[in-house]
């Protein structure tokens, strides 16, 4: 397996693991029980993506024993897309953290519509096609939650937007 071919697969499997760190936090913190459920159910999405990007990224070092070994987070850079700074501007309020998690899906969903581009590995490819409509899937999933836990804030705050 070519060295760039590593980095994404990398790249991927520290992106889902940073992700299922974000939601796991952003579920603990939430008071809203519904808020609280889509957080877990997408943390748990992120757990299984991090486990097919493990498993293929295996399967190609096990066909290529001469490509390396097996690695930590801690030895790749992150893509950037779950990171602290972005955890550290949600504060109490589920809105806040459903559009964060929005802006980090759709960079998500860009970072595997381009590793699918760049990759020349057929099982690869189809990995990242597949993890794009799932977080395509993650994204529709939190634009719903956002919709209605932004109303009911709006409601709570007295106001609408009309």
């Amino acid at each position: 397996m070519e060295q760039k071919e590593r980095e994404i697969l990398k790249k991927a499997i520290l992106n889902e693991n940073e992700g299922y760190q974000f939601y796991q936090l952003a579920a603990e913190q939430t008071k809203d029980p519904d808020v609280k459920l889509v957080f877990l159910s997408l943390a748990e999405d992120e757990k299984k993506h991090e486990s097919w990007l493990r498993n293929l990224y295996q399967e190609i070092l096990d066909q290529k024993s001469s490509a390396g070994t097996d690695f930590t987070p801690s030895e790749t850079d992150s893509p950037g897309i779950f990171t602290p700074d972005k955890m550290k501007k949600f504060g109490a309020l589920e809105v806040s953290a459903l559009h964060i998690g929005i802006l980090m899906e759709k960079e998500s969903m860009d970072y595997y519509r381009t590793a699918g581009k760049e990759t020349k590995l057929p099982g690869a490819k189809e990995l990242y096609e597949k993890l794009a409509v799932w977080e395509q899937d993650h994204l529709d999933r939190l634009e719903a939650a956002y919709d209605a836990a932004r109303e009911e804030w709006w409601a709570q705050q007295g106001f609408s937007p009309a």
